[in-house]
Parts: C-alpha cells; structure tokens; sequence
C-alpha cells in the first residue's frame, strides 16, 4: 500500500471538489456525527440545515470537526478539517453571507431535498433552513492506493520503495 500525506494545499483541492462529508460535533462527553452537504469557498465550509440536534449541539458548542473523502476503485484520499461553527443568522448583518452561501451551495447537483424544503399541509414551508458556515482552522489529508495504482512518478516510487523497506523490516521481526 502507498500511503501519502497531502499539503494543506492538496487537502484544500480536495474539499473544492468534494461535497458531501461528515460533520462531528460534541456536547458534554458525547460525540454525535452527520452526513451533511457542503460547498467550499476561501477557507469556510458552507453548509445549511433544519433546526434539530446538530444546529442545537453546535451552538451550545462551536468547535465542530468535518470529515471528507473520495474513493476509487484501488484509492482513496481522506480529509480532516477542525474548525468553528459560525451561523448566519436571517438578520441584516448577515443578509450578504447568506446570500453568498445560497448561491454557493445551489451551484451543485440538487440530489437532496432537506427539511425546510417540504411542505406543509395548506402550502406553507415546514421549517426555515439554518446557514452556517465553518472557518477552517486545521486539516489534514492523506491519500493511498494499493501499488498496482501507484502513479507512475519518481517520489511515488521513492515513497513506495521507502514502505517496502518497512514491510521487508516487520516480516523480519515477525519471523523472529
């Protein structure tokens, strides 16, 4: 297996191309974890949601983590993002951020239907959508792929030599 950390640079490609991820939030000890839809854009993960438990967890607690990845048939590339719930309250102060994130967020396929988008028995919407944004304050990312699917590039090679070297030196240890 050839295993690669990614540069900040590289994590952050990753989340541009991506858009359906993980969100981990905390209250007390207890951890609770989301698939959640996003878009990114300058450092900010923008996402929306209907009132319900991870709005109510990351209010009473903004630090949040997010996880995404892309898998192919002998690869995969994992991210890791930490960072802040920020909400764009339906306010004035707010009314540019969340027009911002609307139309960031409508850009990509529309294959989900949240809450707020149903109605109601009479026509009326079921709920209004909550926008937040998250501010990236650390990632990290890596990417593997079994050796058959090892790009063909000297440090691709350098790197798979190097693991080789490992594996050689664990078979050692445990035949010993």
């Amino acid at each position: 297996m050839w295993m690669q950390e990614l540069t900040r640079q590289a994590s952050l490609k990753v989340l541009a191309r991506t858009h359906l991820g993980r969100l981990a939030c905390a209250r007390g000890m207890q951890p609770y974890i989301v698939p959640i839809y996003f878009a990114y854009q300058d450092h900010w993960l923008y996402s929306f949601s209907v009132l319900g438990q991870k709005i109510d967890w990351m209010r009473a607690n903004p630090l949040v983590c997010v996880e995404a990845d892309q898998m192919r048939r002998e690869q995969w590339t994992t991210v890791v993002v930490f960072g802040r719930y920020e909400e764009l309250c339906d306010t004035p102060e707010f009314r540019s951020e969340r027009t911002f994130a609307f139309n960031l967020l409508r850009q990509r396929a529309m294959w989900w239907e949240h809450g707020g988008a149903k109605k109601m028995p009479g026509g009326r919407p079921a709920e209004v959508p909550v926008f937040y944004r998250i501010k990236i304050e650390q990632i990290t990312g890596r990417r593997a792929a079994s050796e058959q699917a090892v790009p063909d590039t000297k440090q691709a090679k350098a790197d798979l030599d190097e693991q080789g070297w490992l594996r050689k030196m664990f078979r050692r240890v445990r035949q010993t």
